[in-house]
């Protein structure tokens, strides 16, 4: 019994090594997590990588391909753009290719190399175009629509006659021709209406207008005598009249007013009678004769 009791003592215990084993194990798995969470964030930048690279190489030869083909396909877009046509809409007193050779087109020129602007500046320097609108037509037309300047007055500046429109502009150097059809306007210089004197075309615009408002009534060519732009005198018929600085209509209007009082005012073109009136002061019409 005794030897028995000592055995049971002695006997070794088991129960330690079972505990490092089971925390052994438990690094290892973390250990691997680790490395495969590692080893898929290197693959992902890889991925990254290799697609930007791509994109890169993409762009790059897109680029490349994009000025090949520009160089190449440019003198066929030429080709495929060049102006054939030009056409003119709205000329009555102005030759069609007068307009065209202005715009000094070179053979081959493609549409889309036309700076309307410039072209409708060139085409407006014409003295008989008013206003012009350059538009292009695809695809190979340009097409010019202008706005002629009209005749509206002679006039006689210096030794010679000028043909000019309402606004006092010259459209035309006449020399010694006349066009009796139309008011003349006389005591200009002639290098202020070349050169376009403010003053000098106000007068020639009061002149065509003294001509609209004397024809609603009296016919007959109308002169006027515009030396002295604050007091124009306009002959029609053997009368003449002075006007002051007012407006021109309303003076016409109040010589209108009293017309059918004045009995001795004879319109015969040989100046018998009232053959001078006055409508430079207000409220006031003054009628004289001339000896």
């Amino acid at each position: 019994m005794k030897r028995w009791t000592i055995a049971r003592r002695n006997a070794p215990r088991s129960s330690g090594p079972r505990l490092n084993q089971w925390k052994s194990t438990r690094s290892n798995h973390v250990e691997n997590q680790d490395r495969v969470v590692r080893r898929a964030q290197v693959v992902a930048k890889g991925r990254q990588l290799i697609r930007w690279s791509a994109i890169g190489i993409g762009l790059a030869l897109a680029g490349w391909g994009v000025v090949v083909g520009v160089q190449r396909s440019g003198p066929l877009l030429q080709r495929l753009l060049e102006i054939k046509a030009v056409t003119v809409e709205g000329v009555h007193q102005i030759g069609k290719q007068e307009l065209v050779d202005r715009l000094a087109l070179k053979p081959g020129t493609p549409l889309h190399h036309i700076v309307t602007t410039a072209m409708k500046e060139r085409v407006e320097s014409h003295p008989w175009v008013k206003e012009a609108v350059v538009t292009r037509v695809p695809f190979h037309e340009l097409r010019i629509s202008v706005v002629e300047r009209k005749p509206a007055a002679i006039v006689h500046a210096g030794s010679e006659n000028f043909l000019s429109d309402e606004d006092g502009h010259v459209l035309a150097r006449l020399g010694q021709d006349d066009n009796a059809m139309l008011p003349m306007v006389t005591g200009l210089d002639s290098r202020e209406l070349l050169r376009g004197d403010a003053d000098v075309r106000h007068a020639v615009k009061s002149g065509v207008e003294l001509a609209r408002l004397v024809g609603q009534s009296i016919d007959g060519r109308l002169q006027v005598n515009a030396a002295n732009p604050a007091s124009l005198v306009a002959s029609v018929r053997g009368v003449q009249f002075q006007f002051g600085e007012d407006a021109v209509s309303h003076q016409w209007e109040r010589f209108q007013r009293i017309k059918p009082s004045l009995k001795t005012v004879m319109f015969d073109g040989h100046g018998r009678g009232g053959n001078e009136i006055d409508l430079r002061y207000e409220n006031r019409v003054i009628v004289r004769e001339r000896g």
